[in-house]
């Protein structure tokens, strides 16, 4: 059985080698699903019976390890040094530092790595994460799925 939860999250950004208007700061409106797998619960009088998992606590452990951390941050790659430092320089900034680029396709396999291991088999039901869907506007999404990831 799959089950998908989506939240949203604003995050600016920008992509330094890209020749569209991408090269320029700016920020989205991203959204994100997270899709996992696994048994339906059969425990009699538990809370999560006849769930794969409680879609609160889908949530709730995606905004603990990965959403508070972006939301409302900018997302730049380490190598573009000269944004990296002018965001340094900004008092309290919200900044997260990346090893890529951060066009929708690498924040999704990033995402996918961070909520790997935050999902694992709590309910011994072989629940795992399958698919992290990242949209960074309505019309354009990446998909990063178990077999990309390394």
């Amino acid at each position: 059985m799959l089950i998908t939860r989506r939240l949203e999250f604003d995050a600016g950004h920008r992509i330094p080698e890209h020749d569209s208007q991408c090269r320029h700061l700016h920020g989205h409106r991203y959204a994100i699903e997270i899709t996992l797998s696994g048994d339906v619960i059969e425990k009699k009088g538990a809370t999560e019976n006849g769930m794969v998992m409680d879609f609160a606590m889908v949530g709730e452990i995606a905004r603990k390890h990965l959403v508070d951390a972006w939301d409302h941050a900018f997302l730049v790659y380490s190598g573009d040094t000269a944004v990296v430092n002018f965001l340094n320089s900004l008092p309290g900034h919200k900044t997260v530092v990346l090893k890529a680029t951060p066009t929708a396709e690498n924040l999704a396999l990033e995402a996918f790595r961070i909520l790997s291991t935050a999902y694992l088999d709590i309910y011994g039901n072989h629940l795992r994460l399958e698919r992290i869907r990242l949209y960074e506007t309505p019309n354009c999404w990446a998909d990063a799925v178990r077999a990309d990831v390394k």
